[in-house]
């Protein structure tokens, strides 16, 4: 596809006297792009939604999610990818994010592979017909992305798109659109395409975690407390699943090793951490162990 016939990459009418603008007004006609791509986004959910579902079949079948992208996309993707696991307490690799060239290529913008079809049909070679690869384009046209999805294809896993052009040439079995249209400044997709990418991958996530039972209710109760901040957030976190004050809450994560959800299933259930532990081991999320455990929900 011509690069001019690319969406992303047309001319804004809104902003082509930018550079005589005051600071404030800059400001705000960025601001104001990124509202609509928010809403593009947005537009773009029911397509997301059956990416999701599709996707949770794959996982429940032992898959992991794969994501492939160079640039901004990219960028984005290994953002994405890299915060699943301390939020949610996914295993690490369930989530992975491939970047053409590398760690040294993600934070040096000079080692530009994102033509690198070869390398990312290597990169894509890990996949299993069991697996999910998302390809990340803002233009829909990057070869890396177009390499990988290729290789997943012929691997027999699902490949979803997250683009901003809907004339895309890749072909995967779920595209999702956010038609963002022509940047505030021509071109720099790392504004509006960006934000509309990393609300796309967020809601892919996220949803697809919810429905893994890696939350209770809307309480990220796997998550991984790693510093002062999220053990006090791990204590927080039980007293509002349970009602329990912060000292009752404290001695509940105490009692149940400092993992959460147990702790969440001791105070409910009132079952030793052992017990809880097991249930939840054998039901897979909180809200079946507590009907496991004989306990009514417990919001």
């Amino acid at each position: 596809m011509p690069p001019l016939t690319r969406t992303t990459e047309q001319r804004n009418p809104r902003t082509v006297d930018i550079d005589l603008w005051p600071t404030a007004r800059i400001v705000a006609a960025v601001l104001t792009e990124d509202t609509a791509a928010v809403q593009a986004a947005l537009e773009a959910a029911p397509t997301l939604a059956e990416a999701v579902d599709r996707a949770l079949d794959r996982l429940a079948k032992g898959g992991r999610v794969h994501y492939f992208g160079a640039g901004a996309s990219g960028r984005l993707a290994v953002l994405d990818a890299t915060e699943v696991t301390p939020t949610f307490g996914a295993p690490p690799g369930l989530f992975t994010a491939h970047y053409p060239g590398g760690a040294d290529a993600l934070v040096d913008p000079s080692l530009d592979h994102e033509d690198a079809y070869g390398l990312a049909y290597d990169d894509a070679s890990v996949l299993t017909a069991h697996d999910v690869a998302v390809g990340v384009t803002a233009s829909g046209t990057t070869q890396y992305v177009a390499g990988a999805l290729d290789r997943a294809r012929s691997a027999g896993a699902l490949t979803v798109l997250i683009t901003c052009d809907g004339g895309s040439p890749l072909a995967a079995d779920i595209t999702v659109v956010a038609a963002t249209g022509p940047e505030a400044v021509t071109g720099s997709t790392r504004l509006k395409a960006g934000t509309a990418t990393k609300v796309l991958l967020n809601a892919f996530s996220t949803a697809l975690m919810v429905r893994s039972g890696r939350t209770y209710s809307n309480l990220m109760v796997n998550v991984v407390a790693t510093n002062e901040k999220l053990n006090a957030r791990a204590v927080t976190i039980v007293a509002m699943a349970t009602g329990l004050d912060e000292a009752s809450s404290a001695a509940a994560l105490s009692e149940a090793g400092g993992e959460v959800p147990v702790a969440v299933l001791h105070a409910l259930s009132s079952k030793a951490a052992a017990e809880c532990r097991n249930a939840l081991r054998a039901a897979g999320s909180v809200r079946a162990a507590l009907t496991l455990l004989g306990t009514l929900d417990g919001r």
